[in-house]
């Protein structure tokens, strides 16, 4: 048998079965009160006790459709047979005991009732008036009661698909939005170690030569202290922008923004990070053409993690920048002469690699030629220049 679902707005199946049962037993209830005719058959107790047997079962409807069913007809049988009391318009509650069996019954069982019930009716209707319309209309309503219970089922079935697939959407949205969350978290925990790690790395190396140079070389001294001030006020400056767009629900809406770095401003980096005293030759080959935003923000914060990787790993005297303009991809390699920046598992290579593939491309690390220094090699294909966000 079906389990059934509670009723409307949380109310039991036995709250509802025993309300239908009220509300048959007041239908069967009216040709006993109403007035009636001298040659009418006398309404009696016995006979009004008869029909209330006919309504009781349909308390337990759900739990024992079938029986139910075959309680009603028995009764309805004693009351035919018994006694000689007022007749009813319609035969209520044989009507619920079919509707009930119908809804919850197996194939089999609704089979076997409907051949039980149709054999009834018909014998009922030739012991009583033998009309072929009186047969008709029996057998119509048995069949629309049999017809609303097979509908009921289809409706709830229906239900039950349409908030399954209410349920799955929302599994689903909330899956994405998980992710979302996840690669924000990810984006931001790479941001924030480009950032700190480039402005701190420089600033360590200019005072570690500060106090050398303040004895040997004061103009240089004065100038590496002027590359610590500096790395320090744009790592403060881009981390409270960082954190504006973590809080950009609190900020208000005509609060400024800095733009997320260019190749525009890649020369700017490349000089402050000559200032720890490295060689770095910077060199573009090929047509250059747009590269938008996203990926313009990707190759300033690659190059920039590279050189930071160099400055504070490779020992090198010279790390090269080198950016091609191919005619399927833009490469980009930033190779250095010194004793290699890591075994390329590290935070930064990494993240490296996660910005290259947000582009569709790829990033290669390892030593560089003939063996000596590192290499980092991105290539990322014209497609996908274009789309996406800055990463």
């Amino acid at each position: 048998m079906r389990k059934r679902a509670p009723g409307p707005r949380g109310v039991g199946p036995g709250a509802v079965d025993l309300t239908v049962a009220l509300l048959v037993q007041a239908a069967v209830t009216m040709p006993f009160v109403v007035p009636r005719a001298p040659e009418l058959p006398e309404a009696t107790w016995a006979a009004y006790g008869l029909t209330t047997l006919t309504v009781l079962p349909l308390v337990a409807r759900r739990r024992a459709p079938v029986a139910v069913l075959l309680a009603v007809l028995v009764a309805g049988g004693l009351y035919k047979f018994a006694v000689d009391g007022p007749g009813q318009p319609l035969p209520y509650s044989g009507l619920v005991a079919f509707y009930t069996v119908a809804e919850l019954s197996s194939p089999l069982k609704r089979l076997a009732i409907g051949v039980l019930t149709t054999v009834t009716v018909v014998f009922s209707v030739g012991l009583e008036s033998s009309e072929a319309r009186e047969l008709f209309f029996s057998l119509f309503v048995f069949s629309a009661a049999y017809a609303f219970g097979r509908f009921t089922v289809t409706r709830e079935a229906y239900l039950n698909a349409v908030e399954d697939r209410a349920r799955q959407l929302e599994l689903t949205h909330r899956i994405e939005a998980e992710r979302a969350a996840a690669r924000e978290r990810a984006r931001i925990a790479r941001e924030m170690h480009d950032i700190l790690s480039h402005a701190v790395s420089l600033m360590i190396v200019q005072a570690e030569a500060g106090p050398v140079a303040v004895r040997t070389a004061p103009e240089r001294a004065e100038a590496a202290f002027d590359a610590i001030s500096e790395a320090g006020r744009d790592a403060m400056a881009q981390l409270r922008r960082m954190l504006g767009v973590l809080r950009e629900n609190e900020s208000p809406p005509d609060a400024p923004r800095r733009p997320q770095p260019s190749l525009a401003e890649l020369p700017g980096l490349i000089e402050r990070v000559r200032g720890s005293g490295l060689e770095i030759p910077y060199e573009v080959t090929g047509a250059v053409r747009p590269l938008g935003p996203a990926v313009e923000t990707t190759v300033h914060r690659i190059v920039q993690e590279a050189l930071t990787n160099v400055v504070r790993h490779a020992a090198a005297e010279t790390v090269s920048v080198q950016l091609a303009y191919g005619a399927e991809a833009l490469t980009l390699t930033v190779t250095d002469d010194g004793r290699g920046s890591g075994s390329g598992t590290g935070m930064g290579l990494i993240g490296i690699r996660e910005r290259a593939a947000a582009h569709g491309g790829t990033a290669v690390t390892g030593p560089g030629p003939e063996g000596r220094g590192f290499r980092v090699r991105v290539t990322i294909p014209w497609s996908d220049t274009h789309a996406g966000v800055a990463h």
